[in-house]
């Protein structure tokens, strides 16, 4: 990059202050420093955008690299599974005939029971105390709204 000391910087604001002139500098020196604040932004998104290439392509190796393993990996599961189905297809066909057939193997075993839901409601919060018991003392046993208890609570009008 370019070295700029202090003396080319007041250099070269010595000439721009002869050639500009008082009156128009400080626009000048706004103008400039906007257009580099935008070439510095622009460099900027000029440098994510290759970073951001630059991981795309490694992700893309990456995937790859894991897809392949992945392959592989399923190829010698197959391949394991069918020498284990083989292995034993051929010991069951060379096997015994009194060890393949057991004496109850015709019976069939009873099903299972079937599944019961339990008689339980369990929206219904279960209280110690019987609701007969309850009822006898006055007890309130179900919650009224704010509305509903402002309705029960109001002094009836007078009739005339």
């Amino acid at each position: 990059m370019i070295d700029f000391g202090f003396d080319k910087i007041a250099l070269i604001g010595a000439v721009a202050l002869i050639v500009i002139g008082p009156e128009k500098l400080p626009r000048v020196a706004r103008t400039v420093g906007h257009m580099l604040g935008k070439a510095q932004r622009y460099v900027a998104d000029v440098k994510a955008e290759v970073n951001r290439s630059i991981e795309l392509d490694e992700l893309k190796k990456m995937k790859s690299e894991f897809e392949g393993a992945a392959r592989d990996v399923e190829q010698t599961v197959n391949n394991e599974m069918r020498a284990a189905t083989s292995d034993l297809q051929s010991s069951w066909d060379n096997g015994s005939p009194e060890l393949s057939t057991p004496a109850d193997a015709g019976a069939l075993a009873p099903p299972p029971p079937d599944y019961k839901h339990p008689k339980k409601n369990w929206r219904l919060k279960r209280g110690a105390m019987p609701a007969w018991y309850k009822q006898r003392q006055g007890i309130r046993t179900k919650a009224l709204s704010g509305a509903a208890r402002v309705a029960r609570f109001r002094p009836r009008p007078l009739s005339k």
